[in-house]
């Protein structure tokens, strides 16, 4: 079953790009949650990018912007450093949290059908209320959507 607005977000402990546990339900903030296929490739770059350019306005409003991936921490790194992300990333190599939050779907390339991580974006109340959803994500002006949500 999808998750909804308004459901409890599932609890999850992953480690971060700075090799850190972070558990949801002990950061006690609003936060964005955004899922995205894979480090280091073009519409993810511009993804990240966009979220470090508006991360002023989300500090702003006492928000926290977290990435998750099924790329290794070595890999967050890299990125992380290469476009100076503010944001922490988190490693979902198992993809238990995707698969939780339903954002692991069929995808087809070239003719070919694989399992990947669908765009998604999650906005999350202090109390893990899931207040907003966007799936299968456009990039162009994703953020601003998001921003638009929290006024």
């Amino acid at each position: 079953m999808a998750l909804a607005v308004s459901d409890v977000a599932p609890d999850f402990t992953l480690l971060s790009d700075q090799n850190e546990s972070v558990t949801l339900s002990q950061l006690k903030k609003p936060l964005v949650l955004y899922f995205y296929p894979k480090d280091h490739t073009p519409g993810c770059t511009k993804e990240a990018c966009d979220f470090r350019d508006h991360f002023a306005l989300f500090e702003k409003k006492g928000v926290l912007v977290f990435g998750i991936s099924k790329d290794s921490s070595k890999t967050h790194t890299s990125f992380k450093q290469k476009h100076q992300l503010p944001f922490t990333l988190l490693v979902d190599d198992k993809a238990e949290v995707c698969e939780a939050y339903g954002v692991v779907n069929k995808k087809n390339l070239f003719g070919k059908t694989f399992l990947g991580i669908e765009r998604s974006t999650f906005l999350i109340d202090e109390k893990r209320i899931i207040r907003a959803i966007w799936r299968k994500v456009k990039v162009p002006n994703h953020v601003e959507q998001v921003l638009n949500e929290l006024n």
